[in-house]
Formats: structure tokens, C-alpha cells, sequence
């Protein structure tokens, strides 16, 4: 094994466990598939730049990896190979089907080299998938089938192993082969459902708030200035990217760290759809953006003149962003609290601990003449708890699994709790920052069409 395979594995294994992601139906630990993508890859070529990228090709979507830190690490042909693989669709672009659809364009674009990874991911999900849900299994066979028919110039013989496994899940499943991906429905995305008045102020939060708001200028330079001159001005500016003009418009970007001699034109990088947002887009279109990409340049009146990094999702009008639509999320439960389980049932779902410690705090704010139910002084995670335990109330949040949503529900709180008291929350909870706004969007298409 070469050393950038051997470190592109060690890599993406880390990357993976630190934020415990697992195979959705099996438990297993996610390397699990990252290795038959790998494994599957080597099988029908040696270049080590192909199967380093097999191991990382999840590594931007799932965590807090950026394409930008793939190039650092690994090197500008693995990287493309790694953006080729990532989505670019956003939560604003639609429901699943349309969002699809983008990211089958996008894929079709890519380099043959990126088709025979992609083969690779769809043989092992394939098969993992239609094993374990066939409900889902319909949907993702649709799917893959468009995907397959811009994929032809991949490597043959995945190529084929990949319509083997269509068709044996196809058959397994008893999809009719005559139905088209539009007669499938592709409104399968999870996501909590908040019920109309929580997602009325969801929706208000996402329309109040946009891109401009968290936004700073963008410095640039022109084309001819000295590579060396940029990059003290951006040192001394602590600027890590700069925007690059060419007859006074900015028509790409520039990195501190590759400037070395010659003109700044010299170090041209092309703005890409997935990396720029319009001054009005939603924050959530922001973070989507930052999961990918270290920068989200922002546009206006036609042209780039602003920049977001994830620091700038430290900024108090972010923070209480979040903490808003954390707090929507926890009034959702305690309203399906109250509606499933009338007059304190859920008592009996709760350990004896936890109950006490509500009380005392319950009967601190009578105290105080603060009127609350005992209900509204559970945790976060308290009230979560009473609705996992039921499968229709965990079909209503939006899983179908209680390791996935205990999980997801520790990761909430964590970052309300990070929220609440000022802590760092893009060192720590950047991950669950970006499911979180993910779920929001998804559970907002669903209800608002």
C-alpha cells in the first residue's frame, strides 16, 4: 500500500469515528463501507490518487473535513477526485428529486477516474440499502439507475458489476422495471416533523436571516500585483483567500499559502457553484456551503464583494440563529408531549432521577412565583427521551432508529448548551450544526411544497 493510500485511509477513519458515524442499518463503524469502496476501487486499477480518494470520497459531506483541507493534505488531484464525488445540491434547491437531479449533472461532468469511484459507492450502498429497507430501497434503485446512465464512461467492469446489483436489488424487491424514476416517490427525506406553527417561525427565522447579514468584504488584488506584496498584505490583513480582479471585476480567488512568486494571476482559482451564495440567501445555504468549503463567497449586484468562514457562524446574530432554531425544535416536543400524553402520563417514561430533579426545579420557580408546568422544566434530552420510546412518536421526529436519534439528540443539546453559555461551537459541534440545519430545510420543503 502506498503512503498517500495508507494516509488517506488513517485519515478518513479518524475523521469518521470522531464524530461516531456508523452504517445506518448495521451499527457497523463507517469505515466499514469507506473500505469496500476502497477495496472495490483497487480491484480494477493501481492509482493510488483513485483509491486514496475512494477512502476520503465522504470525508467533505459527512464531516468537518473541507475540499480545501483534502488539497492541503493529500493533493489538488485527490481533492478534484473528492469534489467530483460531493454533492452540490442545497437544502434551498428543492425537494430530494430536484436536489438529485443537480448532483447527477454535476457527477456527469466529472472525469472518468470520479465515475469509477462513483460505481464503486453504489455497488456497496446498493446492496446495503436494499438488504435492510425496502421502502427506501424503491427510491434509492430509481435513483441509481438515473445515476448509471451518466456513469457509462466509468470503468466497465464496475460499470457492470453495478447494473448486476441494480438488477438483482431490483429484483429482490420487486420494483417493476418499467417504472421511471419520476413515478417513484422521492419525497423520502427524514426530517422532524415540527408541526405548522413551529415551522411557521422556522420559516421565519430562514427568511430573516441571510448571508449578508454574517457577511465581511472581500479583499482583492489585481492580476498583475506581486504575488509577494499579496501575500504580506494578507498576512498582515490575516487574510487567508482574496478575491482577484481582472479589468476592476473579481473573477476568481487566490490562497495565502500558494502565493510565491511571479503575479498574483498566476495563482487563479475559479469561483464554483457550490462555493458561492447570493447576498439574500439563508443561512443554511451558508453552512451547507462551509461544510464543503473553507470560504463561501458571497454575491451581489453580479459580482463576489463578500466572504463567510465558519468563524463568522460565531457571530451573535448566528449564534441566536441556532439557538432559535433549537429552541423551536424543543417547543415541538413538548407540544407533542402534551398532545400524546395527557395529564403527565409520560411520568411513567421517565427514570425516577430525572423526574426529581424536574421537580426541584419546578417547585424553585412556584417558589418564585414563575407559573410552569413540570413539563417545561425537563432537559432537552428528557423530553426527547419521552417520544423514543414510542415508534410512531420516533417515526414523527423523523428516525427510524433510536441509536441514530439519541445521537442526534446529544449533539442538540450539546450545542444548545454551547450556545447558552458562549463556548466555541465550530471547533465543537460543527457537525451537528450542519445536520441540524439540514433537517430544518428538508422538514420545511416537506411541509411548505
Amino acid at each position: 500500500m502506498s503512503n498517500l493510500i495508507q494516509q488517506a485511509m488513517e485519515y478518513a477513519i479518524q475523521a469518521h469515528t470522531r464524530i461516531d458515524q456508523r452504517r445506518k442499518y448495521t451499527n457497523q463503524p463507517y469505515d466499514i463501507h469507506l473500505r469496500q469502496v476502497a477495496g472495490l476501487v483497487a480491484e480494477v486499477t493501481d492509482d493510488p490518487q483513485m483509491i486514496a480518494a475512494a477512502w476520503l470520497h465522504d470525508t467533505v459531506e459527512d464531516t468537518p473535513a473541507t475540499l480545501l483541507d483534502i488539497e492541503e493534505l493529500f493533493g489538488a488531484d485527490v481533492a478534484q477526485l473528492v469534489s467530483d464525488l460531493t454533492d452540490v445540491s442545497r437544502p434551498s434547491d428543492g425537494n430530494r428529486a430536484l436536489r438529485k437531479a443537480i448532483d447527477r449533472s454535476h457527477i456527469a461532468q466529472a472525469s472518468p477516474r470520479a465515475k469509477t469511484i462513483k460505481l464503486a459507492d453504489l455497488i456497496d450502498n446498493c446492496q446495503d440499502i436494499c438488504s435492510h429497507d425496502e421502502r427506501f430501497g424503491q427510491v434509492y434503485l430509481a435513483e441509481m439507475e438515473a445515476l448509471l446512465r451518466v456513469l457509462d464512461s466509468g470503468d466497465e467492469r464496475l460499470l457492470k458489476r453495478a447494473h448486476k446489483a441494480w438488477k438483482k436489488s431490483r429484483d429482490k424487491i420487486n420494483l417493476n422495471r418499467d417504472q421511471h424514476i419520476q413515478d417513484i416517490d422521492l419525497e423520502f427525506d427524514q426530517a422532524p416533523n415540527t408541526g405548522f406553527e413551529q415551522a411557521r417561525s422556522l420559516r421565519h427565522f430562514t427568511e430573516s436571516f441571510s448571508a449578508q447579514d454574517i457577511a465581511e468584504p472581500l479583499g482583492s488584488f489585481d492580476n498583475d500585483t506581486s504575488a509577494i506584496k499579496a501575500s504580506e498584505i494578507m498576512l498582515s490583513n490575516n487574510w487567508y483567500v482574496a478575491g482577484l480582479r481582472q479589468d476592476g471585476l473579481v473573477e476568481g480567488y487566490i490562497l495565502r499559502n500558494d502565493l510565491e512568486r511571479g503575479h498574483c494571476g498566476d495563482y487563479l482559482r475559479e469561483f464554483t457553484r457550490d462555493q458561492v451564495v447570493t447576498a439574500d440567501s439563508s443561512f443554511s445555504d451558508v453552512i451547507h456551503v462551509l461544510t464543503r468549503r473553507r470560504s463561501c463567497f458571497v454575491s451581489q449586484l453580479g459580482g463576489i464583494s463578500g466572504i463567510v468562514t465558519r468563524e463568522h457562524i460565531q457571530k451573535p446574530i448566528a449564534r441566536m440563529w441556532l439557538f432559535g432554531m433549537v429552541t423551536i425544535t424543543e417547543i415541538s416536543l413538548v407540544n407533542r408531549i402534551e398532545e400524546h400524553f395527557p395529564d403527565e402520563s409520560w411520568i411513567s417514561r421517565l427514570a425516577e432521577s430525572r423526574l426529581e430533579k424536574a421537580r426541584q426545579i419546578h417547585a424553585e420557580r412556584a417558589r418564585r412565583e414563575q407559573h410552569c408546568k413540570l413539563v417545561d422544566c425537563l432537559q432537552f434530552s428528557d423530553k426527547a427521551q419521552i417520544l423514543l420510546k414510542d415508534n410512531s412518536q420516533l417515526e414523527w421526529m423523523g428516525f427510524d432508529s433510536r441509536r441514530v436519534a439519541k445521537k442526534v439528540v446529544k449533539d442538540l443539546e450539546s450545542l444548545r448548551n454551547n450556545l447558552a453559555h458562549s463556548q466555541d461551537i465550530v471547533s465543537h459541534d460543527w457537525a451537528q450544526i450542519a445536520r441540524m440545519t439540514q433537517r430544518i430545510e428538508t422538514s420545511l420543503g416537506t411541509i411548505y411544497g
